[in-house]
């Protein structure tokens, strides 16, 4: 199957959309799926307000058309809400063709953090957007059941995985400080709630990893804490696996990505009982409290190798087959609609997630 993904998220970006996306793919092409990106490649952009360093697409109606003609899919597979997302949403509609949605950013909550905009207009938005998606893809069963209960239709589960060969426990130390080592690992912005984190009194070292708009506001705030801005590939694995604990004070993620990287690298995790954490980090490999500061010292008791345990259960294969199944299935459903009432095209039963 040929399948398409618009997404207004793509290199140079760095984050858990592009991340997903990118890695995703790449198993689902060890089980005979090929892919296209409809990315902002070819079209003008310009800085998102309050975050300049991310470019939006201002692509046009003919542009994406064109794109998706050129390309052929036998699927269309729709990854964010933005102006591509929704130019190519527009393109399906128009011409009659099966979609699929995913929903990765809890937009409302990002939105009224910087905005003040009322969460549940932007929810309303998110909704009339999802709405003809054939299934909305969630990444966590307590994600999908917010979104089901906000109204979402057709909700269906979608993991995330982790590259068990980069990150795993090592000996070498990377990180030269007093311990314990609490780290975090993400954009370095408003809606990561990170001076929950550098607020806190802990023993040792506060290690944050990442960059982004607050980085040097944050830097002049909390100069106890150590910022070694962006890091990829081997050196952020060495990173991890140099920390004692790694703290996720996200109030916001749909997943975390993160999360399971640090459990591979041997890293209990310590977090808020939200969504998220919730789902990603099981019983003995981190600790879920709303006293971030009693969770960061309690997993410093915990055993690395049960956190290393915990993350084998998430796999890109595993996320690649629940990805292809939700397509195949999501189409059945819809040829099924489409034979018992040839007038409702588009238009699909409820099923149950995952």
């Amino acid at each position: 199957m040929r399948i398409l993904i618009a997404t207004d998220a793509w290199r140079p970006q760095v984050n858990g959309v592009v991340s997903t996306l990118e890695r995703m793919t790449q198993a689902a092409g060890e089980l005979g799926a090929s892919f296209e990106f409809l990315t902002s490649q070819g079209m003008w952009t310009a800085p998102l307000p309050s975050y300049p360093e991310i470019r939006v697409a201002l692509p046009s109606w003919r542009h994406i058309g064109r794109r998706i003609e050129e390309a052929r899919p036998d699927h269309i597979h729709i990854a964010t809400e933005g102006p591509i997302g929704w130019l190519t949403r527009r393109y399906c509609l128009t011409h009659k063709r099966i979609f699929t949605t995913s929903y990765h950013t809890r937009f409302p909550e990002y939105v009224s953090a910087r905005a003040r905009i009322p969460e549940w207009l932007t929810y309303a938005g998110l909704r009339y957007f999802h709405a003809p998606s054939a299934a909305v893809m969630a990444p966590t069963p307590t994600i999908g059941a917010d979104l089901t209960r906000r109204g979402f239709p057709r909700v269906r589960l979608w993991t995330r995985g982790v590259n068990h060969a980069v990150y795993r426990p090592r000996s070498k130390r990377a990180l030269d400080l007093p311990r314990p080592i609490f780290l975090s690992v993400g954009r370095v912005a408003v809606e990561k709630n990170l001076e929950a984190l550098l607020g806190l009194d802990l023993p040792g070292s506060t290690v944050i990893v990442g960059d982004g708009p607050v980085r040097r506001q944050l830097e002049r705030r909390y100069p106890h804490a150590h910022f070694l801005g962006a890091q990829q590939g081997e050196a952020l694995a060495d990173i991890y696996a140099s920390a004692d604990v790694f703290v996720f004070p996200s109030r916001t993620d749909t997943f975390g990505i993160v999360m399971i990287e640090a459990m591979a690298s041997g890293l209990p995790v310590a977090a808020y009982p939200v969504p998220g954490p919730i789902d990603v980090v099981g019983a003995g490999a981190g600790v879920l409290d709303e006293d971030l500061r009693a969770a960061c010292l309690k997993a410093l008791t915990l055993s690395r190798e049960r956190a290393r345990e915990h993350s084998m259960r998430f796999t890109w294969k595993e996320s690649a087959r629940q990805f292809l199944d939700n397509i195949e299935t999501s189409r059945s459903d819809v040829k099924l609609a489409t034979l018992s009432s040839p007038k409702t095209v588009g238009i699909v039963r409820p099923v149950k997630n995952g």
